[in-house]
């Protein structure tokens, strides 16, 4: 990994780490909104090696994706997709992230039995999780957004709730149980921005 002195302000082509709705998602938007890239082509490549396979594939022109959780700690995906490709980083930016609970529509919150997400979500809810559903099975996902995706399709479960972004509720027509259940206030995530 090598540091440059300046990003690639020219980009349009941003890969990230999440499906549609995703934290990675948003703060792709943010660092376009803040380097004047203006109509950003988002390529959603669910997971860290999928951004940096990209960029060594020429399919995109940045990469951005999370490295560390002030409650979660470091990505550990992120870390050995990142030991496997060469790439130079350009740039960092910090997004405050608020972990929302959703169901299928129609499910309340005591018929939830199992919930999904990536395990960086889980980790940052984890006494939340404990206090509200102590017996809840946790099931570990590629992507938060992409649970919520999964969810509505029905790849998983009716009695199935996911931790994602709030915007995922909306994209993917699912009910918003509650909003900011992470345990930090504020639940700050370090994304770092890369070039091939």
């Amino acid at each position: 990994m090598k540091k440059s002195s300046s990003p690639a302000t020219l980009a349009t082509r941003i890969s990230v780490s999440g499906a549609p709705g995703s934290f990675s998602e948003e703060a792709a938007l943010l660092y376009a909104q803040r380097h004047a890239i203006t109509n950003p082509k988002i390529i959603f490549s669910i997971d860290m090696e999928g951004v940096l396979t990209s960029l060594d594939k020429k399919q995109s022109d940045i990469g951005i994706f999370p490295v560390v959780n002030s409650r979660g700690g470091l990505v550990q995906t992120a870390f050995k997709a990142m030991g496997k490709h060469i790439f130079t980083y350009t740039d960092e930016l910090w997004l405050e992230v608020y972990q929302c609970l959703m169901t299928q529509p129609g499910i309340t919150k005591k018929q939830i039995k199992k919930i999904a997400s990536h395990p960086q979500a889980l980790s940052q809810c984890e006494r939340y999780i404990r206090k509200e559903f102590p017996n809840a099975k946790l099931i570990e996902w590629e992507d938060t957004a992409k649970a919520a995706k999964d969810l509505s399709e029905g790849k998983l479960s009716k009695d199935t709730a996911v931790i994602a972004p709030a915007r995922s509720a909306q994209i993917y027509n699912l009910k918003l149980i509650e909003k900011g259940i992470q345990d930090n206030h504020p639940n700050l995530t370090t994304f770092i921005v890369v070039t091939k």
